[in-house]
């Protein structure tokens, strides 16, 4: 576990569209690109072994401008292919909000970041009382089924509420401007619903019609 006293001013970010952290959940990385072995090996020397995962914004021009929350994971496992590559799995301790970009002479990207606002990311796990679980689970058990994606329902019916809203925000495959929005969700509530909402627009295909209820 994390404490605030250990969260660093200054993290290395990786920004990769559509890749989704949350605290408490976990992430597996394949890294293969020569900055970001450099930023492993670089991350590993640390005492909080943190990466910051952000979403860079889709535009023209490739300018890479980022989004200004993120969440940052410590690096929990790694291991070496043959030919030199790294899986890692990064394990989400907090979200973060940029600061300002360090202009350095490191092959990665580097940020100031403030951990201010994100109090409940180092706390216990989140409860979501108001919590329909039967209408969600018939509604994502439609969303699976529409897009061709099959899951482990026995899995998912143990998960407490945490594990499963958050699991299933990192997983489905959203556009990566749905995924922020429930990256910045400020409660465990508030991303259900957000999640709830990106199902429902997907069962309707994608248009503005109403909701059936």
């Amino acid at each position: 576990m994390i404490s605030k006293t250990d969260l660093p001013d200054t993290i290395p970010v990786f920004p990769l569209p559509g890749a989704l952290l949350l605290p408490r959940s976990r992430l597996p990385l394949h890294l293969f690109e020569p900055r970001y072995l450099a930023m492993l090996d670089d991350v590993l020397k640390t005492s909080s072994r943190l990466v910051g995962m952000v979403q860079p914004y889709d535009t023209p021009g490739g300018s890479g401008k980022l989004h200004a929350i993120g969440c940052a994971g410590k690096v929990t496992a790694f291991s070496e292919t043959e030919d030199g590559r790294y899986m890692i799995t990064l394990s989400g301790a907090s979200r973060f909000r940029i600061t300002e970009e360090v202009e350095g002479f490191t092959a990665y990207r580097r940020c100031n970041v403030s951990w201010q606002g994100f109090d409940r990311d180092l706390g216990p796990t989140e409860k979501d009382t108001s919590f329909d679980r039967e209408k969600f689970m018939a509604a994502l058990g439609r969303y699976l089924v529409d897009q061709g994606l099959s899951t482990d329902w026995e899995s998912l019916g143990e998960a407490e509420d945490e594990l499963l809203i958050n699991s299933l925000s990192m997983l489905c495959p959203f556009e990566p401007e749905d995924k922020q929005a429930l990256l910045e969700a400020p409660s465990l509530t508030t991303r259900r619903e957000t999640l709830m909402t990106l199902i429902e627009f997907a069962l309707r295909g994608g248009s503005g019609e109403e909701v059936m209820q």
